[in-house]
């Protein structure tokens, strides 16, 4: 055996034994866990809950700041959430509900926010991803609210005015769209089809490299990747896994129009989450029709120092000419600063809704 050959053996057989010790640690992560099953059930309890994204929000940010590995921060982390999700699924499997099919960038954000091993519930339509969790048919949703090119998803703030279900997580997720068909050449293509957002992002794209094709928005992207398997003068926008899944041609990548683009997804449920020391807090407000309205609201934040992220606009459904503002602040709702403040926006608002308080996301 040769020198390099004999260093190459020694460097494996190390490997070898720290692969056993972290099989056996995770094998005692998995153990406490499952006693955290037991306490939460024990007396016979079928209300317990077992997800809490501000304690895993906080083992993650722990991982990030300890981790002096050779490793980035956020690929250890990601190998932290895959244990985490192993050991929930043994205390209780936790099902989402997403706008599906396998295959958009919807699933890929509830892998990213919960792990491989969640049951992924796809349904057809933002609508449905309430309604399974209004239903009990999953234990949250998890819907789009905002791209950072094209705005707001109207269906999502439609649904997040009517539902009593509570915001409980964030997930960002970078949006590199791709153009997939059967076909191997762009003359062949006849129609794109996409999710409307996606066309939007891609809108330059297709004028410029297919200026004759026909554009049809459908439901979603994975579905749009369906529907390029069965017809190849189609090509679909979508993720390089859909193109993969649904046995697609990759013609082209990255062709969103600015590729700074991202994707803003937020988790609901009905399980009120608690404070992880980063928060966020979102509201929905209307206000009195007079002037300076707007302005005694924000102060309400401003005087406090309380730094607020978001604030978007949109007609109300009630009134002609009149609007909703959809706002999100640093800080959680029992915080008790921030408690004082939005107690405040609530006498001076006209319509007052808290969506939730929720961990910035540590990945």
């Amino acid at each position: 055996m040769t020198t390099e050959q004999q260093q190459l053996t020694d460097i494996r057989n190390q490997i070898d034994e720290i692969d056993r010790q972290i099989q056996v640690l995770i094998g005692e992560r998995a153990k406490c866990a499952q006693k955290v099953a037991d306490i939460k059930t024990q007396g016979g309890k079928v209300d317990a809950v077992f997800y809490r994204p501000e304690r895993e929000a906080q083992v993650l940010r722990a991982v990030k700041e300890r981790n002096d590995s050779v490793l980035p921060d956020e690929s250890m982390a990601k190998l932290f959430r895959e244990i985490m999700s192993a050991c929930l699924a043994l205390e209780q499997p936790v099902t989402v509900a997403y706008l599906g099919p396998e295959g958009s960038y919807s699933h890929a954000s509830v892998l990213k926010q919960f792990g491989s091993s969640v049951v992924a519930h796809p349904v057809s339509t933002i609508e449905a991803v309430f309604e399974a969790v209004e239903k009990g048919e999953a234990n949250y949703g998890l819907v789009p609210v905002e791209n950072s090119s094209e705005g707001v998803v109207k269906s999502s703030q439609n649904e997040l005015m009517r539902t009593r279900l509570k915001v409980s997580g964030e997930v960002e997720m970078e949006i590199h769209h791709c153009l997939m068909s059967q076909s191997l050449e762009h003359a062949q293509i006849k129609k794109v089809v996409a999710h409307q957002q996606a066309l939007g992002q891609c809108e330059q794209w297709i004028k410029n490299h297919l200026p004759g094709a026909e554009v049809e928005a459908v439901e979603s992207n994975a579905l749009a990747a369906k529907m390029a398997q069965a017809d190849a003068t189609l090509a679909a926008i979508a993720s390089e896994e859909a193109a993969q899944l649904y046995q697609l041609n990759i013609l082209d990548r990255h062709i969103e129009d600015y590729h700074d683009n991202n994707t803003k997804f937020w988790v609901v449920g009905k399980d009120i989450t608690q404070p992880s020391g980063l928060d966020k807090t979102s509201l929905i407000i209307s206000i009195h029709n007079k002037a300076g309205a707007l302005l005694d609201v924000l102060e309400c934040f401003s005087k406090r120092n309380i730094n607020m992220t978001r604030i978007i606009s949109r007609p109300s459904t009630e009134k002609t000419w009149d609007y909703v503002f959809f706002i999100d602040v640093i800080g959680h709702k029992d915080d008790a600063n921030l408690k004082e403040a939005l107690d405040e926006v609530e006498t001076k608002s006209a319509f007052y809704k808290l969506l939730g308080s929720f961990p910035v996301s540590p990945l």
